[in-house]
């Protein structure tokens, strides 16, 4: 018989043990070793079968042990010691108290938005790196004291759990997740009944959700969940499942995200008293509609659509995460206007408005689409990719929002995303650091630790892999079908001696997960070379409608099926953070190589390196950015050429077989007169030093409050209800005035130097005149941009000169502008001359996408050659 439902029956702790509740409740416990330690004594066993979840354990401890420890004097003196630092952590100033303290003006709290979050296993809301890198931004967020509220979607389902056919085919998996089994706590009204949040959708029905609370730290993360009564089946369904459905069920799952997400912030604040945010940082346009929630909020106080665009324009932040189009999610526009409007969302609001911030109405773009990347875009005065070469990528891809500009120009800078030390590192490196002077924020120990100290270690987690490898083998042919009388050569599969690659991510074509495959004999003999083996863990997740990356695990996983390989290259299902936490610091050697420039930023290669493995990478995402030769390798590629992808594909195969064969293997097996690898030990502690610091999700999350969180609520701050009003209408005058605007003339006055041929040093004199039509000098800017000009007249590596009016309107209604410009480089130089519109509150010259340029007869203003 089944049971047709199903309940968690939680003990009663004995007063002496009530601490152990709130932590268990923190999931700070699962980046705190001293609280899992705890956890661990309160029943050893019942740890290994709850997964490390304490939640989880203490649903499951015996009356009579709770009773025990309730009477044990050393459990109970740890447990004050621990619960005592819990307290502490949560209410003592950090860094953000640091700053306000000394004067610095900082957001007095801050919204973040994402589809996912990876904070632990414990709490399965994650399907790769978007979540992880999410929860890791919580995590930094919190231990830097930043006032952050998290915001996402509760899935019954989660992702899914991977497991194998006989065959090798990927399999999924949906099971039920109870919250009240997992590390959350309901949100509830004053007289004690869940709070919720409501959506009007189309037909008269509505769309509920309860707001479950997860507390990472000092951060609150609020989750949505639609699985309530009083929906009907289809709406219940909304948060099932983590990126599943067809597209209208993904569009309710991101209103309910940035809609309902919103409210549910309102509830919050309103019943703990909490901060209103000033700054909504949306991960990802999954959650763009928090902004038309955030319109439809000052549209009830009498704010007009335009001027409540401006409000909330100023405190948005956007990340953008992906670097190709196909990684968008957009919608038909007919979709959108069935669920806004009167009869939807935002009733009052015209739908035409609400499509005009997410159509592509732009060149190259799809007009009868509705494009979430650009809502986000259109509705945050600040924008990031999440690594250097990704914004400039990104740069590229939406140029097409800035008509006019160069795409190196395009308002969307760079944040290179990190990744949270404590929560990726294992403890035997931070406890080997700490014996010789190192402390959480200080890396530089690495220089003072003996090399037979570091080489040891490194051999230790090596065999701790090779242990949890076998341990998730053995369950996997398990599951496969296998009986166990079949399994005795997973004893030997691995070697703790042998150099170790490991190579964990989501499986789509581009990060090309069997690209080690393609010469396969020549992969055998670097498996199997007598002298200088290598073997490989492999590990990563299809999604469940991509067909072809199933194709891509099936053909690694018969590979790896292979008895005469199968003890050197292992596949192991079920990728999660679980197993992420004993791969990276059990491997040397971090294998990434996606097609450059696809990978946005690649952060487990940065987990990897925190715990002393090496990278060995296409220079794609941070590695491009960080690389160096202490560091690891970086694989060649074909990028930049016109060559088929399968013949890209066999250049950059035999460029990483070259790699391993003649570089990463022999460093590794060279061996000095103590029989230590000793370049390699050097190369460990380089990367644990000096590329450690910069790696980090703290360096991460100071750069988002210096460069792009305190700016945006200064912006906040300086847009009340009438200067978004003035904003918007200056914003109209421009935009209604703008075709008339022109460069009618530009002439250039010899350098003063010689008043001959331009030469270094000199100084060309600009007087240019402005046809302005309707508007004032104090409205626009004139610039001189000037840099290398290549034959096609084509400017590069530029600077900008700006020039000032001087005196009044000529005859014909022009402004004459005049200016120096510095003619400090040698070379093929040129310039040119264009006006943008000015105004104090814009975040950028190119925010409204318009400039006006010289035509080709415009005076002389072609530029001037220097030799």
């Amino acid at each position: 018989m089944k049971a047709i439902r199903r309940f968690t029956v939680r003990p009663v702790l004995p007063d002496p043990l009530q601490p152990l509740s709130d932590l268990a409740r923190n999931l700070r416990w699962s980046w705190h070793t001293e609280t899992r330690e705890l956890f661990q004594a309160v029943d050893p066993q019942g740890s290994r079968a709850a997964d490390a979840d304490p939640v989880r354990l203490l649903g499951a401890v015996s009356a009579g042990r709770l009773a025990e420890l309730a009477r044990d004097q050393q459990f109970l003196h740890r447990l004050s010691e621990v619960s005592g630092a819990l307290q502490e952590y949560l209410d003592g100033p950090r860094w953000y108290q640091e700053r306000l303290a000394q004067g610095t003006e900082l957001p007095v709290a801050v919204a973040y938005f994402s589809p996912e979050f990876g904070v632990t296993a414990a709490l399965p809301q994650y399907s790769g790196g978007l979540g992880i890198l999410a929860g890791d931004h919580l995590k930094a967020a919190s231990d830097l004291g930043v006032p952050l509220v998290g915001v996402g979607l509760l899935y019954r389902h989660g992702y899914f759990r991977q497991s194998l056919s006989r065959e090798g085919w990927q399999q999924e998996h949906y099971p039920v997740l109870d919250p009240n089994e997992l590390p959350l706590a309901l949100l509830r009204e004053a007289d004690g009944t869940p709070s919720q949040v409501v959506l009007d959708l189309p037909g008269g029905r509505s769309l509920h959700a309860r707001i479950w609370q997860a507390q990472v730290g000092r951060i609150p993360l609020l989750l949505l969940d639609s699985d309530v009564e009083e929906n009907a089946p289809g709406e219940r369904d909304v948060t099932d499942r983590l990126y599943g459905g067809g597209s209208e069920h993904r569009l309710l799952q991101e209103m309910l995200l940035g809609i309902g997400g919103v409210r549910a912030v309102r509830t919050y604040c309103r019943l703990t008293g909490h901060a209103d945010p000033e700054v909504f940082h949306t991960n990802e346009g999954h959650a763009g509609f928090l902004g038309l929630e955030r319109i439809r909020e000052l549209a009830d106080t009498g704010l007009d659509f335009d001027s409540s665009v401006e409000a909330v324009r100023a405190g948005t932040v956007f990340t953008t995460h992906t670097p190709v189009p196909a990684g968008i999610d957009r919608f038909d526009r007919e979709l959108i206007a069935r669920h806004f409007g009167d009869d939807g969302e935002l009733p009052g609001v015209a739908v035409e408005r609400i499509l005009q911030l997410g159509m592509e109405t732009y060149p190259g773009g799809e007009p009868t689409l509705f494009n979430m990347a650009v809502m986000g875009l259109r509705l945050a005065q600040r924008a990031n990719g999440v690594s250097t070469l990704h914004g400039a990528v990104s740069r590229k891809m939406f140029a097409g929002l800035w008509p006019g500009f160069d795409a190196e120009e395009v308002p969307i800078t760079s944040v290179t995303n990190g990744v949270h030390a404590p929560t990726w590192v294992a403890p035997e490196i931070f406890e080997l650091r700490a014996r010789y002077g190192g402390t959480p924020g200080r890396w530089d120990a690495a220089d003072r630790i003996p090399d037979r100290e570091i080489w040891d270690l490194r051999r230790s987690l090596r065999e701790q892999l090779v242990g949890e490898v076998r341990s998730r083998l053995t369950a996997s042919w398990r599951n496969r079908g296998a009986e166990p009388a079949e399994l005795g050569w997973i004893d030997g599969v691995l070697d703790p001696d042998v150099l170790t690659i490991g190579f964990a991510r989501r499986v789509p074509s581009y990060k090309r997960l069997t690209l080690m495959l393609r010469d396969r004999d020549r992969l055998r003999e670097l498996l199997l070379h007598p002298a200088r083996p290598i073997q490989i863990v492999v590990a990563g997740k299809a999604h469940p409608a991509d067909d072809s990356g199933k194709r891509l695990v099936q053909e690694l996983v018969r590979f790896s099926d292979d008895p005469r390989v199968r003890h050197r290259i292992v596949f192991l299902p079920d990728y999660g953070i679980s197993m992420a936490q004993k791969l990276y610091p059990g491997c040397d050697v971090w294998l990434n190589n996606p097609l450059r420039p696809l990978e946005a930023c690649g952060t487990s290669g940065m987990k990897a390196a925190l715990n002393g493995c090496l990278n060995l990478s296409v220079l794609d995402g941070w590695w491009d950015e960080w690389f160096e030769p202490d560091f690891g390798w970086a694989i060649p590629t074909a990028d930049g050429s016109a060559m088929g992808e399968d013949r890209r594909d066999e250049l950059e195969a035999n460029a990483l077989y070259e790699l391993i064969e003649e570089r990463v293997a022999p460093r590794f097996y060279d061996r000095g007169a103590e029989g230590l690898p000793e370049r390699w030990v050097e190369m460990v502690r380089r990367t644990v030093g000096t590329l450690g610091p910069k790696v980090l999700a703290g360096r991460m999350v100071r750069e988002y409050v210096e460069r792009l969180y305190a700016p945006a609520a200064l912006a906040h701050r300086s847009l009340d209800v009438a200067t978004a009003r003035e904003l918007a209408d200056w914003k109209a005058r421009i935009r209604a005035a703008w075709p008339r605007v022109a460069v009618d003339h530009v002439e250039a006055v010899a350098p003063s130097s010689a008043g001959g041929p331009a030469e270094l040093g000199s100084t060309l004199g600009l007087r240019v005149r402005i046809a302005l039509g309707a508007l004032e000098p104090d409205d626009v800017e004139v610039q001189a941009v000037a840099g290398r000009v290549d034959s096609a007249d084509a400017l590069s590596d530029t600077q900008v000169f700006p020039l000032k009016p001087t005196g009044g309107q000529d005859l014909e209604g022009r402004w004459l502008y005049e200016g120096p410009l510095a003619l400090d480089r040698t070379g093929p130089y040129g310039y040119t001359v264009r006006a943008l519109p000015a105004h104090p509150l814009l975040a950028t010259s190119a925010e409204l996408g318009l400039v006006a340029l010289p035509t080709e007869s415009t005076g002389d203003g072609a530029g001037v050659l220097m030799r």
